[in-house]
């Protein structure tokens, strides 16, 4: 009895030191800053500054997109390929259906066969456009995105389908209540790792809202 105690406290001081290393690395990963305009219960409405993104674009489902996107822009931000520095990572990684669908259709959590999503890294907000390296492949595509306005939700565990698409519904129906409406396709964002715990996760839906409307 005397060893399985030991061996449990050892396993808990094992955890939380874990733990608390995840905390310093998650607290030292940079996030774009922004104002928030609006807050009720999980759901914000946010001002964005101008963000510089890498970019690329991907076919298949959600899960699918998201993963074949990974590769190429974490090449990039790590010099894998081209010439200069690395770029430090930051969070959150985000996706969009690359083409306009109309704001009436169904929320439906994959793309027509036709269809590809926008896989995006946010840039150290210290780098302008200029300033970055050049990508080595065509396929990663250097932008700034323009000043937003954005209806966000935030929300913890594992971004299954089935999950996304309840927060999507929800803040859909939160924007309408506020009297507002989207101007594109959502974005969905990945704060963690694969390897973090689902309830320490930290996952958006965010919708950008009409530019003649004032949130």
């Amino acid at each position: 009895m005397k060893t399985l105690l030991i061996i449990l406290s050892s396993l808990v001081l094992l955890g939380t030191a874990a733990m608390a290393v995840f905390v310093l690395i998650v607290q030292n990963v940079e996030t774009p800053d922004y104002e928030v305009v609006r807050k009720e219960g999980p759901f914000e409405i946010r001002q964005y500054p101008s963000l510089v993104v890498a970019e690329v674009a991907r076919k298949g489902t959600r899960k699918e997109a998201l993963s074949a996107g990974f590769s190429p822009l974490a090449g990039y931000i790590f010099a894998k390929e081209r010439s200069g520095d690395r770029v430090a990572m930051t969070a959150p990684v985000t996706q969009q259906l690359a083409e306009q669908i109309p704001m009436t259709a169904p929320v439906t959590q994959a793309p027509a066969d036709d269809g590809s999503w926008r896989v995006r890294f946010i840039m150290p907000a210290a780098y302008a456009l200029e300033a970055l390296p050049p990508p080595a492949s065509p396929d990663v595509r250097l932008q700034e995105l323009p000043t937003q306005r954005v209806a966000a939700v935030r929300f913890s565990g594992r971004t299954t389908d089935a999950t996304i698409a309840e927060q999507e519904q929800a803040l859909r129906e939160w924007l309408e209540a506020q009297g507002l409406s989207p101007a594109d396709a959502p974005v969905y964002a990945y704060y963690n790792d694969p390897f973090t715990p689902g309830f320490l996760r930290r996952n958006e839906v965010m919708i950008r809202i009409a530019e003649s409307q004032k949130g």
